[in-house]
């Protein structure tokens, strides 16, 4: 098989979380390498998942967009979208206060809506 990557990855075994559907559906994984780049996790139903997804990893405080580019019965292969872009991997926890802000934004705009149309 052909090496496609530009990096090498480091073998991990670290816990992670795949994040779909506006971050209302989440799939536990395992990070089995990782690179800046991508890696590569492993789950029961990979099927189940989209081709673009939101990816955490806790203990390394890092969250980003990704997209599959290749799944087979039990993993996938995942590359970070954005890599060298503002949009990059960044901290795990500016990400959770994004996520708090667009909902209470979302809730806002719910209740302006709500007081407009009484």
């Amino acid at each position: 098989m052909q090496e496609h990557r530009k990096l090498p990855r480091d073998r991990v075994y670290f816990g992670g979380t795949v994040a779909f559907n506006a971050r209302t559906s989440t799939l536990a994984c395992v990070v089995r390498n990782f690179s800046r780049f991508g890696a590569k996790i492993e789950f029961e139903n990979p099927a189940l998942v989209p081709d673009e997804v939101d990816f955490e990893i806790e203990r390394k405080a890092i969250s980003c967009s990704a997209r599959l580019i290749w799944r087979d019965r039990f993993a996938a292969g995942l590359v970070f979208s954005g890599v060298g872009e503002s949009r990059g991997v960044i901290p795990l926890d500016w990400a959770r206060k994004l996520r708090a802000s667009e909902r209470a934004n979302q809730q806002l705009k719910s209740r302006l809506d709500q007081l407009r149309s009484e």
